[in-house]
């Protein structure tokens, strides 16, 4: 959404950015003059303690009407543009309020909300079927759509009766290569935070980098790979493959290797105390909570992604990759229905299904990761046309149009 309001911003629009606290802002949208930021209440933590289906009705009317009224108190705008999942309460309640003062409703369609929701209940439950009939009932009254896949586009056209038009997710301007400099200021910077990037054994180094007496940076010529995952820790990422995989480069001849993994989630803890209670020797973790401006710079300093987005409804595409593609940075994703909309394998990244294919593909990626004749060293050649198209010109191309053409035809 963040992405969406800069460039609502750089058009010209006046923003309201409606949401949850809990992280900082991008400095494009802090430093705007165009946006103006609105924080939700959060709900009383108390509701956690109450019988898990009384909470979550409780839960639901809370966040109803703190986001209704938050939504009637600010001024009138044309359109009222949201992400969806959350679904509930979010489409119904900024459809009312579309109705009561007269705005559109433009939906941004990223996935479904109820088959995220049947990750954790099951396709069965009760909550899941309303949740489904709740999300088509209410999806279809919105005005404009987008959606993140053409997979998804077909689904919306044949399933729910809605047309949407493909807006593919692109990396922001902030999302580069990394200079040696500036991840060499990074890795300095994190050093100070995490153990694992410091290197005591040598002055004004850190364990991939290095700063000469007369102020020349290098890489360390046997610095350890660097690889980093993006992870809501939710049950739509299996770590447990990650993990499976590492396991198998103990006894291999590959170099040492560290294992960055950013993001924070429910399953975070339990993965922690996972990762603890092995012995490892060639490989070591770190999961950092980043600054917002510091992940992109870490992205474009790193060796490989890994991405272990399997997708609820298999119709989405993670926006990690995107971002890494952004960087130039391959990356190993997990197979699901139309990750080829977005990794195509073999030239931009590779595709496994298990931890199996996963440990083989490391074995390729990092045997020689350091020279520049590599599968890595390809295939990030490969992201260079990638890059060009970026978030903004993507957004001006299909958001911009399909309000240009609304406009047009009222």
């Amino acid at each position: 959404m963040q992405y969406h309001a800069t460039s609502f911003a750089a058009d010209g629009f006046n923003v309201d950015l409606v949401g949850y606290g809990g992280s900082v802002p991008f400095s494009t949208v802090r430093n705007s003059e165009k946006i103006t930021l609105y924080e939700l209440i959060q709900a009383p933590a108390f509701l956690k303690s109450v019988p898990r289906l009384l909470g979550y009705v409780l839960k639901v009317l809370f966040q109803s009407i703190t986001l209704g009224l938050k939504l009637l108190l600010l001024p009138k705008s044309g359109v009222i543009f949201l992400q969806n999942p959350p679904s509930i309460p979010t489409i119904a309640v900024c459809w009312i309020v579309c109705l009561l003062r007269g705005s559109k409703l433009f939906v941004d369609w990223h996935n479904y909300g109820y088959s995220i929701l049947s990750l954790s209940l099951g396709n069965k439950h009760p909550l899941v079927k309303f949740s489904k009939w709740y999300e088509h009932a209410f999806g279809r009254m919105s005005h404009l759509n987008i959606c993140v896949t053409k997979a998804m586009k077909k689904d919306l056209q044949e399933n729910w009766h809605i047309r949407a038009e493909t807006l593919y997710d692109r990396p922001a301007d902030m999302f580069q290569q990394t200079s040696l400099p500036v991840a060499h200021k990074l890795f300095t910077k994190l050093s100070q935070q995490y153990d694992v990037f410091s290197n005591r054994n040598i002055p004004n180094s850190t364990i991939f980098t290095t700063q000469s007496k007369d102020g020349t940076i290098e890489w360390l010529r046997d610095r350890p790979a660097l690889v980093i995952s993006s992870t809501s820790w939710t049950e739509d990422e299996d770590f447990g493959i990650l993990l499976k995989a590492l396991t198998g480069i103990e006894d291999s001849p590959l170099p040492n290797l560290i294992c960055v993994i950013t993001g924070k989630g429910p399953q975070k803890e339990f993965y922690r105390s996972e990762i603890q209670n092995r012995q490892w020797k060639k490989v070591e973790f770190c999961l950092p909570w980043l600054e917002s401006e510091d992940y992109p710079k870490l992205l474009g300093a790193a060796d490989l992604g890994i991405c272990l987005h399997a997708s609820s409804s298999g119709l989405d595409l993670p926006m990690k990759v995107v971002d890494m593609f952004g960087c130039g940075l391959p990356v190993c994703a997990l197979k699901f229905n139309c990750i080829s909309e977005l990794v195509e394998d073999g030239s931009n990244g590779l595709v496994f299904q298990d931890a199996k294919e996963l440990l083989q593909q490391l074995k390729i990626l990092m045997a020689d990761f350091k020279t520049d004749k590599t599968k890595l060293r390809q295939m990030r050649q490969n992201l260079e046309r990638f890059q060009k198209m970026r978030w903004h010109a993507s957004w001006k191309n299909v958001v911009l149009n399909i309000l240009e053409q609304k406009i047009k035809y009222d």
